[in-house]
């Protein structure tokens, strides 16, 4: 490869316009849906007091995605991506919509916020297959890798503004509120209300997405067509392992869901604390995406792969025991840097050995191994912590991890072996 190269592929990524339209739509739906969690997060918190109504949350949003994602990859796969991710970013926003008059008139309630998140858990249900449908189809072969990696980078662009913007606006609501009772919730209040603006322009730029990839000829939604994409990965050992991998590390070894714990009652910060420490991930995460668009990988994937997925494991130790704010922030960067490396090799190789017509189906069984991985994970350390306390939770999820790397190089050792990204 000559030195010139990376430079001239990132000229072409620039040229794909539709592929910048929905690296648009990415930024500003991801900023909202951060936002929304860390709203949804503090709020349960406040009212609630409770890890374990924080872990319900998780569940309440995992469920429905479990249910409804093999048809929804089906859909993916008959039907244009863009309309059905404009619609799952339009379900968002109704609870958006719902939830900043409830918290501003004092009618919001824990079964209410719980209620919304099984909303939310039926527009993951059909974004997630429908945006990873969609990419490999905007950008030609070669630059996918770096595509993968360009639009993961982005994204943790707005993960990192949205939550810590989202924490700036909760930490106004004193400010705006009539009386200290209502403060919360008017904080809360005016983060929903910002999350509906930024999800109408997500809506606009997918919307706006000229290229429509030709939709296979329609087949009636039967057992076969449903259980497709679980057939294919099941078949394929590389792809099984390095899905499953990330399913049972995050699903241990995340500790999103007790930040609001953390931050209120280990670290003795606020909600604008809350923001910056749900940041923290995605900040070592677009450090490492940028990287990587630049310096893609080209060798010994698949150890790098469960090299990173360890390192992960140890931040999430190292979170557990910092005790300080600062240093709860370094290895939460830490684990999102190690997250991303992880997560750029399993898009790739995802979407590399999969066939066009397939990818709304694998997308869509992809989306349960990462939604168990982060909705049910946040139910697991809710559950953990209601037993063990939240740093017993976070300890027990770290080693858990490292077990599930040493588990998985003996399971897997096509996945291990694996060397270039592109089988051959």
């Amino acid at each position: 490869m000559t030195t010139t190269e990376p430079a001239q592929s990132r000229d072409q990524l620039r040229d794909q316009h539709d592929y910048l339209r929905l690296l648009g739509a990415r930024v500003s739906g991801g900023g909202a849906n951060q936002m929304l969690m860390v709203a949804l997060g503090w709020q349960m918190y406040d009212l609630t007091g409770s890890a374990w109504q924080l872990g319900l949350v998780g569940l309440a949003q995992f469920l429905p995605a479990l249910l409804l994602t093999l048809p929804a990859g089906h859909l993916v796969d008959q039907h244009d991506r863009r309309r059905l991710l404009a619609a799952s970013l339009a379900l968002q926003g109704a609870v958006a919509l719902c939830l900043a008059p409830a918290s501003v008139q004092g009618w919001v309630s824990a079964p209410l916020i719980l209620a919304l998140s099984v909303v939310l858990g039926m527009a993951r249900a059909l974004q997630m297959p429908s945006q990873q449908a969609l990419l490999p189809s905007l950008v030609p072969p070669t630059l996918l890798a770096r595509a993968v990696a360009a639009a993961s980078s982005t994204m943790q662009a707005a993960i990192i503004a949205g939550p810590a913007l989202g924490g700036a606006l909760y930490a106004l609501g004193p400010w705006l509120a009539p009386d200290k009772a209502a403060a919360t919730h008017w904080g809360a209040a005016l983060v929903y209300a910002v999350c509906l603006l930024l999800l109408a322009a997500s809506i606009a730029a997918v919307l706006s997405i000229r290229h429509r990839p030709t939709p296979r000829r329609k087949a009636s939604p039967g057992f076969a067509e449903l259980t497709a994409g679980l057939r294919f990965i099941w078949n394929r050992p590389v792809v099984l392992g390095a899905i499953s991998l990330d399913l049972f590390a995050v699903l241990l070894g995340g500790a999103t869901a007790l930040l609001p714990v953390f931050a209120r009652d280990i670290l003795h910060t606020g909600p604008e604390g809350l923001g910056l420490l749900r940041s923290a991930p995605a900040l070592g995460a677009l450090a490492i995406g940028l990287a990587l668009a630049r310096l893609p990988i080209e060798r010994h994937a698949g150890r790098l792969l469960l090299g990173a997925v360890a390192v992960y494991g140890c931040a999430t130790l190292g979170f557990a025991l910092a005790g300080s704010f600062w240093l709860a922030f370094a290895a939460l960067a830490i684990g999102g840097a190690a997250d991303m490396f992880s997560v750029v090799i399993r898009q790739s190789l995802v979407q590399l050995e999969t066939p066009d017509e397939m990818r709304g189906r694998v997308g869509a069984v992809n989306s349960v191994f990462i939604g168990a991985s982060n909705q049910l994970g946040e139910f697991e350390s809710g559950a953990t912590a209601a037993l063990l306390g939240p740093v017993g939770s976070v300890l027990l999820g770290g080693f858990g991890t490292l077990a599930v790397v040493a588990l998985w190089w003996r399971l897997f050792p096509a996945l291990a072996r694996r060397d270039r990204l592109v089988a051959g």
